[in-house]
């Protein structure tokens, strides 16, 4: 459901996590059980009671109502479909359809902020930083994804701000077990204080509210969807923010997202990060805006899913942002007095160790010389697992393994859990540290509350921040008007026009607000 791919040169696979995934259209009956399909039974008002007592006596258990709407998702024998679908009070029967998050991983650092912070470039990307975000607690913006690290440090001062709620199915809403939606919060609202980063609203004013849709097994059902959406609405949202989604439409999804648009509420969803032509739900109704990515290049991101929905582009590729406290890891490499810059070796303990550095040649074998140092290793030969392993056996306490061709890399130690830590380093860094054997060296995984990651997960909820930013200033105008004014002020990218990658270009914050301000609300 959720679009995003985290991608952190310090933060770990986390990410895949959860959500490293594409929207890709999972069959909601593929975790039925078996013989048995879980459907959407939308029924005529009033018609409540007597359909439920239908479903129990075709040995069929209601899973979900959904919120605000006459339907149900039920879980029923295959062979009693028929007789349901025949009973009058049933206007219709439909799958329920899985939902996953978009995003994945990948590195970036950020720009270093003069109070300590780090701006991601797609605040400035986005004009953010020409727009203050003076108004924008008359906007309140709901985030349906995996729920919120509430005692993150950038969200201090603004949790006054925020509300959600239980879930019997996915727990509380701030709690995020697998970083997906903490991330997204991070974009739309991390806070301008001295720690880690700032979102597109970073005073700590924008009202968010959470509806927990995704628990750590990173997928719902268009059913929950649904009902979440329409808990956005009961929230009093004006913005509905989803990097997530899936394949297959949903009649149900459909009519809800349909019926909020009309009450004046902006519906913007993740275009997918399966780099085809597929179209997404809910981002691909009429009534929810498709959010393409792009990369701090403006150039179009190559998994960003791309179709005639595609209506605006955002920055989705290595965006820096929030991940539950401590969730996130950062490889850290320093000999003497030289700091490098290393890359990830997936599973590597979050631990630090400095001593000695050694050569421990490939790394194919154990030594002695090795006992209580940091060993420095060639690649080639074994593989990452085996060479930190070798280390470890010989008494190493770190390894850093350098390249054999020109570049960087990252390695996995697989399903191999060490107790040491290990990174890896460019054949130009190797050979640098070649020539400080002896010196001390710091090598590890340090913990880290923020990470980079890609997807249209990313791009997402930089356009619904940028939404809630100039709606503010606008409060009279509708969803639907601030809709067409974002699209008549994007910067133009690709072929003239919309188009299929960027449709109709890059989202501009200080435009929008002065294209409203010269013309009015959605003209």
């Amino acid at each position: 459901m959720s679009q995003c791919k985290p991608s952190l040169s310090s933060i770990a696979s986390a990410v895949s996590l959860m959500i490293a995934t594409v929207a890709v259209g999972v069959m909601g009956n593929a975790t039925a059980a078996p013989d048995t399909t879980r459907v959407i039974v939308a029924f005529k008002a009033g018609s409540a009671a007597e359909v439920k007592a239908k479903v129990h006596a075709a040995k069929g258990a209601i899973k979900h109502e959904i919120h605000g709407m006459n339907a149900m998702a039920i879980e029923v024998p295959l062979v009693a479909l028929n007789g349901l679908r025949h009973n009058p009070n049933i206007e219709y029967i439909e799958e329920d359809v899985i939902r996953r998050p978009f995003a994945t991983s990948s590195a970036s650092t950020g720009t270093p902020y003069a109070l300590g912070q780090s701006v991601p470039y797609g605040v400035k990307m986005v004009q953010a930083d020409l727009l203050p975000d003076t108004y924008v607690a008359n906007r309140k913006v709901c985030i349906i994804d995996s729920g919120i690290d509430r005692a993150h440090a950038d969200f201090v001062g603004s949790t006054a701000n925020m509300t959600g709620q239980y879930d019997s199915g996915t727990g509380n809403w701030y709690t995020d077990e697998n970083s997906h939606g903490t991330h997204v919060a991070g974009t739309i609202a991390a806070v301008n204080n001295s720690n880690g980063v700032v979102g597109v609203n970073p005073n700590a004013r924008v009202k968010l509210h959470i509806v927990k849709v995704f628990s750590a097994a990173g997928w719902a059902y268009s059913s929950t969807l649904a009902s979440a959406a329409n808990q956005c609405a009961a929230a009093g949202a004006n913005i509905i923010s989803m990097s997530l989604g899936g394949a297959a439409s949903s009649t149900t999804e459909s009519n809800a997202f349909a019926s909020l648009q009309s009450k004046g509420i902006l519906n913007i969803a993740a275009a997918g990060n399966d780099g085809n032509t597929v179209v997404s739900y809910p981002a691909g109704y009429s009534s929810v805006m498709m959010v393409g990515a792009v990369d701090e290049f403006k150039q179009w991101a190559t998994f960003s899913q791309y179709n005639s929905k595609v209506e605006i582009a955002g920055p989705g590729v290595a965006v820096l942002s929030t991940v539950p406290t401590n969730t996130g890891s950062e490889s850290v490499l320093k000999v003497g007095t030289t700091t490098y810059v290393p890359g990830v070796i997936t599973g590597s303990p979050k631990t630090l160790a400095t001593a000695a550095l050694a050569d421990f040649g490939l790394g194919d074998r154990t030594t002695t010389t090795v006992s209580g140092k940091v060993c420095l290793v060639a690649r080639g030969t074994v593989d990452f697992a085996t060479k930190v392993m070798n280390c470890q056996n010989s008494g190493g306490v770190g390894a850093v393994i350098y390249n054999n061709v020109a570049g960087a890399f990252s390695g996995t130690m697989g399903t191999t859990v060490a107790a040491i830590a290990s990174v890896t380093a460019t054949s130009t860094d190797g050979a640098l540290m070649k020539n400080q054997l002896g010196q001390s060296a710091t090598v590890g995984v340090k913990a880290i509350s923020h990470a980079s990651f890609d997807g249209t997960s990313m791009a997402t909820p930089h356009v619904s921040a940028v939404a809630a930013l100039v709606w503010s200033y606008f409060p009279t105008c509708t969803g639907a008007q601030i809709r067409t004014s974002l699209i008549k002020s994007v910067i133009d990218l690709g072929a003239v026009g919309r188009d299929v990658k960027y449709g109709y270009g890059l989202v501009q914050a200080k435009a929008a607000y002065d294209r409203i301000r010269a013309y009015g609300c959605g003209v």
